[in-house]
Parts: C-alpha cells; sequence; structure tokens
C-alpha cells in the first residue's frame, strides 16, 4: 500500500505529531501509515483523510486497485 499523507500534510503545513494528535493516534503510527508498513481501520484512514480535507482514495493507494483510465494502455 502507498499513501500521499506526507504531500497532504505538507499542503497543510502539518507535522506528523499534528497529524496524529488530531486523529488519535501515536506519531509512530503515522510515520508507518506514510511508509505504506501499516494498514489502518476503516475509522483511522477515515479520520486521516479528513484530516487533510481528502477522500479516503485519495490518499491510501492499494496495489490492486484499478489504473485510473488516462493510466490504461492501448496497443
Amino acid at each position: 500500500m502507498q499513501t500521499r499523507i506526507k504531500e497532504y500534510r505538507a499542503r497543510l503545513a502539518l507535522t506528523q505529531e499534528d497529524l496524529a494528535k488530531a486523529v488519535g493516534v501515536r506519531r509512530e503510527t503515522i510515520v508507518f501509515l506514510e511508509q505504506g508498513k501499516y494498514n489502518p481501520s476503516l475509522k483511522l484512514a477515515h479520520d486521516v483523510a479528513r484530516t487533510l480535507n481528502a477522500k479516503i482514495d485519495d490518499i491510501f493507494l492499494f496495489e490492486d486497485d484499478p489504473p485510473e483510465p488516462h493510466q490504461i494502455l492501448v496497443d
């Protein structure tokens, strides 16, 4: 799993600690989320996305998600 948490945090000038406090977790949880080493619960994913003013699908990218229409290659 990949995430865009760091990118969205930067847009809002939030530190990992700021985001952690806002969603009620430890900073290390945010570190692991950003590194793709932790799969969040649906509630945590929702809280992170909401805090970052985004949709869950904008923040969390799963490898088995189908490609975006502009990424589909046609021979």
